[in-house]
């Protein structure tokens, strides 16, 4: 056995069969005597008797269920708990509305075993249409180990595909609990800055599924939780300590992501008191000492927003307009920098734009 894939859930409601089910019918190897792929459901606050019955009967003695209580209303502590318990090679988590295409595994495998990767970073689709996520916007011709910086990995928050057991090991990281959001960010951008990392660019994907009513990240909270991983990140010795290209394109990312996203979602001007304004100017002021060239490469529309941030006098409304007009692409706003000597950075929205259209 060679994989394990841990499967976090928290209530019977999930359709954690299907997920299981996804993996057992399809990417658990050409050898079913010799399946390369396990299976472990982590049964999250509810006792395990609870959510064995939402696993079909025949795929019932597969699956290893584990319990993890908390009491905390995120996924990192049983994802944590799956990946110290995980057996193989490989580790794999996933959420239980998710499910695998067929084949998945194997072309995950395939892409290890070819570039020696320690971590192989997905195909995303979204739903039954299979929309593609196009993250991370790499170089178009990348066909062996990515470059952290060159390929843009910060785009992807999700560790989902394969992460080796010895090199997660090795560096000691793991999610951080405690998080409400962004768990995940610390851990990611070790594994993408210190691993070798391979990308899956075609063939078979992880399918992120559409049925979950209750996901914790799509909560509205105050600013000073949805960015308090932002604050984690920066507060970290390892990342002070790496290259300059490295934290820029991290930062880069928090920016355009992180900080304007919690605009763009937050589109009643009522909400925005002075507390909100002053802890999302506290981010933003942050973001930028930790990678002073990060502005460089925003759009000019980009840097109206970020002037807006950083002026807690500016007014809601305006700011909610100045969120909304850096998402009508296609202008000369949201393609040109301010200083057009930085156009053509790696960054700059002309690269990133190309690169996206060209990940699927």
């Amino acid at each position: 056995m060679r994989v394990d894939v841990v499967v976090a859930v928290h209530t019977p409601t999930r359709p954690v069969g299907r997920a299981v089910a996804s993996i057992l019918e399809g990417n658990t190897g050409p050898d079913p005597a010799h399946p390369h792929t396990a299976v472990t459901v982590v049964c999250h606050n509810i006792a395990a008797s609870q959510i064995a019955p939402g696993v079909a009967e025949h795929h019932r003695d597969r699956v290893r269920f584990l319990e993890h209580h908390d009491g905390i209303r995120s996924a990192a502590g049983p994802f944590n708990e799956g990946m110290r318990r995980a057996r193989g090679e490989f580790v794999s988590i996933m959420g239980s509305d998710d499910t695998l295409q067929p084949g998945a595994i194997d072309a995950w495998l395939a892409l290890a075993d070819r570039t020696h990767a320690e971590t192989v970073i997905s195909r995303l689709v979204i739903g039954e249409g299979h929309r593609p996520v196009p993250t991370p916007p790499t170089r178009p011709w990348l066909r062996g180990l990515a470059d952290p910086v060159a390929d843009r990995l910060a785009y992807r928050s999700a560790p989902l595909g394969l992460v080796s057991n010895q090199g997660r090991e090795r560096l000691g990281i793991e999610l951080v609990e405690g998080l409400l959001v962004g768990d995940d960010v610390p851990y990611v951008t070790r594994l993408w800055a210190e691993t070798r990392v391979a990308c899956q660019r075609r063939g078979p994907a992880y399918v992120i599924g559409e049925d979950a009513t209750d996901r914790v990240t799509l909560d509205p909270r105050p600013i000073a939780a949805e960015l308090a991983f932002v604050h984690h990140l920066l507060d970290q010795g390892w990342f002070a300590d790496y290259p300059a290209p490295l934290r820029t394109g991290v930062v880069v990312k928090a920016i355009r992501i992180h900080l304007f996203g919690a605009v763009f979602y937050r589109s009643d001007p009522g909400y925005w008191t002075g507390t909100e304004r002053h802890d999302l100017q506290a981010v933003a002021d942050r973001l930028i000492r930790a990678a002073p060239d990060a502005t460089q490469v925003l759009s000019r529309a980009d840097r109206d927003l970020l002037d807006g941030i950083l002026a807690p006098s500016v007014p809601a409304d305006d700011l909610i307009a100045r969120a909304q007009a850096r998402r009508r692409h296609g202008r000369p706003a949201t393609v040109l920098t301010r200083d057009l000597r930085h156009l053509l950075h790696r960054e700059a929205p002309p690269r990133l734009m190309a690169a996206s259209l060209l990940t699927r």
